[in-house]
């Protein structure tokens, strides 16, 4: 059965904002980890950031200052706000959940920033 299930990728010029979302099933959001990876054609997948169950987050260089990763537990969901975003952001995004119960990923969601 589908473990995560992510939305918010799209088309964005530079300087742009997006907000992705991935919501869980409650047994691996409440158990692991949550993060969000990226791709971009020709280069390996990459950690953007990622939140612990208690609420700890680590953010690649890249990103810091300028993408927030947040949960929110009544809803098995984690976010990732975008800002400032910049034509290196392109990628497919694809939100993971890692820990006890397993290493799942989502289908991934298509992030284009136009210059």
């Amino acid at each position: 059965q589908v473990q995560l299930v992510e939305s918010g990728g799209g088309l964005v010029q530079v300087g742009g904002s997006l907000r992705l979302s991935c919501q869980a099933s409650l047994r691996i959001f409440r158990l692991n980890a949550m993060g969000w990876h990226r791709q971009a054609p020709g280069n390996e997948r990459e950690l953007v950031a990622a939140i612990s169950r208690e609420g700890s987050t680590n953010y690649a260089h890249s990103v810091e200052g300028r993408f927030t990763i947040s949960r929110d537990n009544a809803k098995n969901t984690v976010y990732l706000q975008m800002n400032s975003l910049k034509p290196e952001d392109t990628a497919v995004y694809y939100c993971n959940s890692n820990g006890p119960v397993g290493n799942y990923w989502g289908q991934g969601t298509q992030v284009t920033v136009s210059s």
